[in-house]
């Protein structure tokens, strides 16, 4: 299925990759999102990060306050989806 690609959606994405540092990301995600969609999508980068290191759904759900739905969510993006969290979470291993 995935994101669709349109203008609107590169201009994000260029937006996005044009953020410089951690002050500018806070900044700008603060205007675009809710506080709520933030922590939800770092909440999902972290289950994602448990369940590449072998974690179980239960000790991931008891780590991060995630429900088993947003576990097993994101365990079919870890197995099924497009490589985002695999790429992500390799790249922080490397720095």
């Amino acid at each position: 299925m995935g994101l669709p690609r349109n203008s609107q959606t590169d201009a994000l994405a260029q937006a996005i990759l044009s953020l410089q540092n951690a002050d500018e990301f806070y900044a700008f995600f603060e205007d675009v999102c809710t506080i709520k969609e933030v922590l939800s999508m770092a909440q999902r980068l972290r289950v994602a990060e448990l369940l590449s290191n072998g974690q179980s759904y239960q000790s991931v759900c008891d780590q991060t306050g995630a429900s088993s739905a947003t576990v097993g969510r994101v365990k079919r993006c870890l197995d099924y989806g497009s490589g985002g969290y695999q790429m992500i979470l390799s790249r922080q291993e490397g720095e």
